[in-house]
């Protein structure tokens, strides 16, 4: 069953569709399309995570929606990571596009989605002085920032980002800073999930419509396999990650349990981390040579996927962390897992 409502699923692809059969020739490196951004603005859907009762599952679709077409704009950065802080902090932002950074004590934040590209930064660093919950939301112009451009492997701008460490402010909360982390983690997955679901959609389509040898490739039991297999790989990562959610949107209500949205986040983390592997196998496998051009959408899906399962923490530390909730659970696995 749908926790979105089918109207407003339906507004997400007609504007992504849209802008998706009308769109330049990608490059290498992803350019933020600053019209798209102007045709959400206009409808409201560039602070759907910032607004007054705020619906996850509807950022969520979002998100999910505009990483099926690819799309070259910084939603997660902006909205979801600090629209949500802003209005948690009672920051009022205002006009421009932002990103997120989270500068170590020395100010330098290595790899910061965007940056070179957007407008502003809302910066959220420890004090140089340390202290008790010394967390700080800062908002400033990407240009009193330094700034070394940078691309990581699928294209997408990964800047350094160098901040001088002031301590000024608006102070929040450490458990607002680790909340900040998980919910990060989390729609990365977010995305990721959306790429699979639109990379096992162009598979099923090319085994159907590809002919060799006089019959469809679906037709060969190989391939056939493969695609099972990656859509039941991608079928499970949704599931973690709608769990994690179901907890993440309990948490601006009363009694919030950050270890118990951390043991989700970490599951879900770490099932994609093992699924991701195997859809963009076999999908490549699926479409042979032709997938891995510049031309074919396919790599536009899989090379984001590959980057995402490794920020806000990599594969390894999210396999860790289950591994640690599991241990540390005096009533077994199962129940360490499920939250029991």
């Amino acid at each position: 069953m749908t926790r979105v409502d089918p109207e407003v699923a339906a507004l997400f692809d007609s504007v992504f569709s849209d802008w998706h059969a009308t769109r330049p020739a990608p490059g290498p490196d992803l350019v933020l399309d600053r019209e798209l951004w102007a045709v959400l603005d206009d409808l409201g859907l560039t602070a759907l995570a910032a607004g007054a009762g705020a619906d996850v599952w509807t950022v969520a679709e979002l998100l999910r929606t505009a990483a099926r077409y690819a799309v070259p704009l910084p939603l997660v950065e902006h909205d979801a990571l600090a629209g949500l802080l802003a209005r948690r902090a009672g920051l009022d932002l205002g006009e421009g596009i932002r990103t997120i950074a989270r500068p170590d004590i020395a100010g330098t934040d290595p790899a910061v989605p965007w940056a070179s590209q957007v407008d502003r930064v809302l910066v959220l660093a420890t004090s140089p002085t340390p202290a008790v919950d010394s967390w700080f939301l800062t908002d400033l112009p990407v240009s009193d920032c330094g700034l070394e451009p940078r691309n990581d492997s699928a294209g997408q701008p990964r800047d350094r980002l160098r901040i001088e460490p002031t301590g000024d402010g608006t102070r929040v909360s450490s458990g607002l800073a680790r909340e900040f982390y998980l919910r990060a983690a989390l729609m990365r997955a977010v995305q990721a999930t959306g790429a699979l679901d639109a990379i096992i959609d162009m598979c099923v389509r090319h085994v159907t419509e590809r002919r060799q040898f006089g019959r469809p490739l679906a037709r060969f039991q190989a391939v056939g396999h493969l695609v099972a297999d990656a859509a039941a790989e991608a079928a499970l990562a949704r599931i973690a990650t709608d769990s994690a959610l179901g907890v993440a949107a309990s948490l601006d209500g009363p009694g919030a349990d950050l270890d118990d949205f951390e043991r989700a986040v970490a599951i879900a983390r770490s099932v994609l981390g093992a699924v991701s592997g195997v859809v963009v196998r076999n999908a490549h496998q699926v479409h042979g040579a032709i997938g891995t051009t510049l031309e074919h959408p396919l790599q536009g899906l899989t090379r984001p996927i590959l980057v995402w399962r490794n920020e806000f923490g990599a594969v390894r530390d999210w396999d860790l962390r289950v591994a640690e909730i599991v241990a540390g659970s005096k009533d077994g696995p199962w129940a360490a897992l499920l939250g029991q």
